[in-house]
Formats: structure tokens, sequence, C-alpha cells
């Protein structure tokens, strides 16, 4: 499902690679070596007057013309360092398949927001404002055929506060966000958050997943014991095999219990997909070329503008589509390392952004294609302050910030030196493809005396760098949420301590203040005002500078793969997700087709969609 529709945990998500060169077959269906006592859980009295909710008036948005069966072809850019979806490493290029995919209690509909049930047939609220009740489906189950009950749930609080998984963040929001699980039967639970919320909010911040407790030991060897285990889901699809360092290939469960619901029918259509390992964009786009694989994106304007003038194009045989959408953005910039000199000093800070021209990367390299991203909280509506804009690229500010944190000297090739030490910047990211883009940072930095070091580095390495706190800047793009959250990546208990997404060590008492009384706020109204003082606090801080945003998605796709007659969705982000939203299906009479026309030398008119169904102007 789509990251703003499923109501569960949303953490950042970056690609990760492997460092092993073992390579070995590992099947789905593992059991777990040692028996696993299981606890017994207490149940509870239910009261009676709750006034029990469902949706199944809601339109549905997947296409009835969809088939199933098939192999969709994809690619990550790195192997992960884990199968876990919790403790060290599991941040992976892989987070989105193992966790993100699954089935929350409830979902969103992802053109109108309305509540749908998942996991959960119906839902009821508490007058404290901080429970809420559900009925479990008693249809669903584990992929392993076991199952869920309420005891998975309970079992969920447990595991996320078990110290075992080495997990902060999940010890901290289990504990402090969610107070408590109760089980009243075997299909009847409740969950309580800390803080009074309404509607959606509510199942937001409360929504658990369940954790299947027929499968785990937590124990002091559970990190290492579990690295390499495939645990049972909920979802459409489980990992069939694996081998290291190449591919991981995932396998739609035949007898899935959600495929005859209403929201779910006529989605998750392919029967397997098969993720490989290819290093480099480019080369997965030359994958792509030769039927390697079945989509390749196009959203980069280096590809949309400069990549689709081969014959494949020109004859017909791959379609093009550019989707726009309206969804929350990313954000996407440069991180400083408020740990690392020079960045400790706010004037620096300011004299540094004021040095970055993002304006003439989007003109040049980016075509004029994407926009400027002006905050950390962009696309949420009234939560965010529309009127706080990016510092601009302006040498006299520049100057005059350097100069306040007395790096007023240059040396003879123009850089800035203090006490000896030059002005120069090591600047980490992953992507090759941003390497152009960066390009143009390093140069027109030089103009208001910056050195930018680029770094390219692996995947792996970058993000490994950030949650050790070693960066000194570092060029990302963390994830977002249904609502804006700040705790995890601004406030002072994740800053100087690894494994956090406190990326820039931001520590300040009074944003802390802030994003504390955010946290319990009890009134929508009250939590938007907080949210846009919290943006301006960030604002000021300096910490982050915003880049770009990009409100549309671009694909390059064979005919074979086919999508609703509407493409997408208003918050579809990958029109060819294979475990989000996937509502596209393959057909294998069409490939047969394309292959005939394109060894016989037929021809097709060239196929170019442009979809502004929900472009927001």
């Amino acid at each position: 499902m789509n990251k703003y529709c499923a109501l569960a945990l949303v953490v950042f998500t970056m690609l990760v690679t492997a460092c092993s060169d073992k390579t070995e077959n590992e099947n789905a269906e593992q059991a777990v070596e040692k028996p696993i006592v299981q606890k017994t859980y207490e149940t509870s009295v239910l009261q009676e007057d709750l006034e029990w909710l469902t949706n199944n008036d809601a339109p549905v948005f997947a296409s009835p013309d969809a088939k199933k069966g098939g192999v969709f072809r994809d690619y990550m850019l790195s192997f992960p360092l884990t199968l876990r979806t919790a403790g060290p490493d599991s941040n992976t290029g892989l987070f989105s398949y193992l966790r993100t995919s699954q089935p929350g209690l409830v979902e969103l509909h992802p053109n109108t927001e309305e509540l749908l049930p998942a996991l959960a047939t119906h839902w009821a609220y508490s007058e404290d404002l901080r429970t809420i009740y559900y009925k479990l489906n008693v249809k669903a189950q584990w992929s392993d055929g076991l199952p869920i009950t309420a005891d998975d749930y309970l079992y969920t609080l447990d595991f996320m506060r078990s110290e075992h998984i080495v997990s902060p963040w999940y010890n901290n929001h289990y504990t402090n966000e969610i107070v408590s699980v109760k089980k009243y039967d075997d299909y009847t639970i409740s969950i309580t958050g800390a803080t009074e919320r309404v509607g959606i909010e509510l199942h937001y911040h409360n929504g658990i997943a369940p954790t299947p407790r027929h499968f785990h030991k937590l124990d002091e060897n559970w990190v290492r014991e579990y690295n390499w285990k495939v645990a049972p889901v909920p979802g459409a699809y489980s990992i069939s095999k694996v081998e290291k360092g190449k591919y991981v290939e995932f396998s739609r469960n035949k007898n899935w219990w959600g495929s005859e619901l209403k929201y779910y029918k006529n989605r998750f259509n392919v029967d397997t997909i098969r993720l490989s390992v290819i290093r480099d964009v480019e080369t997965a786009y030359r994958h792509f070329l030769r039927q390697e694989l079945d989509t390749h994106i196009l959203t980069l304007p280096s590809f949309w503008h400069d990549k689709t003038s081969d014959d494949v194009y020109t004859k017909g045989y791959v379609n093009r589509i550019w989707f726009y959408n309206d969804v929350r953005q990313s954000p996407t910039g440069l991180y400083l390392n408020l740990d690392k000199e020079p960045f400790s000093d706010i004037n620096v800070r300011k004299g540094f952004t004021h040095s970055i021209n993002i304006e003439k990367m989007i003109d040049t390299v980016l075509r004029g294609d994407y926009l400027r991203l002006h905050n950390v909280t962009s696309g949420h509506g009234e939560y965010t302050d529309e009127t706080i804009k990016a510092r601009e690229f302006d040498l006299e500010k520049a100057e005059h910030y350097f100069s306040l944190a007395g790096w007023d000297e240059r040396g003879p090739d123009g850089i800035r030196i203090k006490d000896d030490q030059r002005m120069s910047v090591n600047v980490v990211y992953s992507a090759d493809v941003h390497t152009a883009r960066l390009v143009v940072l390093k140069e027109e930095a030089k103009k208001a005396g910056v050195e930018l070091q680029l770094n390219l580095v692996d995947s792996s390495a970058r993000v490994k760098m950030m949650l050790e706190k070693k960066h000194q800047v570092a060029w990302a793009a963390l994830s977002t949420g249904f609502r804006p959250q700040y705790w995890g990546m601004f406030h002072s208990e994740n800053a100087h301590k690894a494994q956090t997404t406190n990326i820039s060590n931001v520590d300040d008492t009074d944003l802390d203040e802030m994003i504390m009384a955010y946290r319990s706020s009890k009134k929508v109204s009250e939590r938007k005002s907080l949210a846009k003082k919290i943006q301006n606090k960030i604002h000021d801080i300096s910490s982050f500078v915003p880049s770009y945003q990009v409100p549309y998605v671009r694909h390059a796709y064979w005919p074979w793969i086919k999508l609703p007659e509407w493409h997408g969705t208003r918050t579809s982000e990958d029109l060819f997700s294979p475990v989000e939203l996937s509502l596209f299906w393959i057909d294998e009479a069409e490939k047969e087709r394309i292959n005939q026309a394109m060894d016989s030398g037929e021809t097709f008119e060239p196929s170019i969609i442009i979809d502004e169904t929900y472009k927001v102007n």
C-alpha cells in the first residue's frame, strides 16, 4: 500500500548494500530451531456501549480487467544487510517490501483518504480519545497458514519494547507512545496511546502491525540468529528465494486471505516479483531496453529528455507515462552535521546555505522540471507553513554570515581560511546519477569561498555514516508520513547517538519543547499551529538545506505491463510498485504480440501519456 495509506509505523527508508560474498538459497518456510515458549495473555472485559464503524461504500480503485499471473522483474541498487525489519541495518531498500507493504489494521483510501477495513473489519473509539477498539478479520492468516489473532498484536508490544531487538526508536515509540494493547477475545483488541487524538490521526499514531509470536524467540541472540530468517507476513507476498548479493524473490500467496476483499480484489496480480541487484541506474536502464526488466523510472530529466530516442520508443515498442500526483514531499537536500566543524556555528550554517545554488541546479541539470523545496515539511496541507522560503543563493549574504563567524579571509584559490583551516566540506552521497547536479553546487559554492568535496560511496556506507553520525554533510531524502513527525529527526534525545534519525544532531531546548507539545497536543488546530512554529525553528537553526520536490512520476514500460484506464491514484508515487497499491498486471498475450512485431519489423505509433488528473497548481 502507498506509504500514506497504510496506517502503521513509518520510519525513514534508504537503500543499503551488503558486503557478503557468500551465495546461498534460503527458503521462505524456515523453521525456528529453538522451541518458543508462548506467553499467555490475559483477556479484558469489553464495554458494551461501543459504536462499531466500518466502510464498505468507498469507490474501488483497482481495475476489474486485471489478470493474475506472470513474473515482474525489477531491481534494487544493493543487497540488504539483513531480512529483519527491526534492529541494526534494517532500514534497507527492502523495507517497503518487508514492512510498509503489509496491510494495516485499517488503511486510507488513496484518493479520498477515508478509512478502509484491512486486517480489522470494524473499529470504535473511546471517550478519552486515546483508545481505538478493533474487530480483527477472522479470515486473516500469516503466510505460513496460521491465524492472525489478538495475541500477535499483544506480542508486538513485547517485541518492540525488548532490548534484544536493538532498536532505540521502536523501544521509545512502543513505550512512550503506545501505552497498552488489550485483548478481549481472540479477534477483538484495543490500542491505547499516550496522547488524545481525533479520527484518522488516532489511527495513524496508534496503528500497530501484528508480530508472529510463534516465529520469534527474543533473547540476546535475536539480532544474529534472525538476520536471514524469513518471517511470516500478513500480506500478499512473502520472500520465497534469496541468493545473497544477487537477488531476492517474492511469491504471491495463492490462498491469500485478502484476495477477494473489496479493496484488495484485482490488486497484487503478479505471481512472482524478482528483485535483482543492479548497482547502477544506467546499467539497469540498459537491462530494461534488453527486456530484462519490465519497467524503468524516467523521472530523472536526463532519462525523460535524453534517453528516449531509442528505436524501442520511436517504433512504439515501449510506452511512456508522465503522471502527476498530490503527495507529501520527502525532505530532500543537504543535512549538516552540527557535531562536525565548522557547523557548530550558526553563522557558518547560514553562510553555507547562501552558498548553495539550488536554483541553478534545477534550471540546468534538472531542465527546470523539478520545483524548489522550501521547507522540511511540504505537501502536508494546513500543517505546512507556506510562508517559509528556502535561503536563496546570495554571495553578499554568504559573505556577511561567514565574516560574523571569522571566516573572512581567502586563500590563493579563493577558498575561505580560518586558523589555517580551509572551508572544505565533505558531502557524502550514494547515487552516481546525482553527481552532475552536485557538481553544479560545487562550482557555484566556490564563488562563496566554499569547497565541496563530493564523496560518492556505496549506499550502505552512506546510511551507516549517517546513522553513526560520522558524516559532515549528507545529500539525502528522508521519508515523510501522513502527518509531519519531528521527534525522530530533530529532538535532542536522538542527537549525539548512533542508530537514530536525527542525522544533523540538532540539540535545541526550545525546539524540544515545541516538539513535545506537538506530540502531546489534543487539538488538530493546535497541532497545525505548533507544526508551523517547529518548521520556523528548524529553518532558523539552518541544519537542513532544502533542495527540490517532484510532484509527479515518469515511467517507461513494456506494453505487456497493463495499468487501469485511470493509470493511478492521487497518492500514487510509483505506478508499478508490486507491493504498495499494486494496480498493474501482466498480459502474456500482449508480450508475445510485441515480441513477434519486433522480430518481423512491424512498428506502432509511439505512446506517450500525460495524465494531469491530480496535478496541483
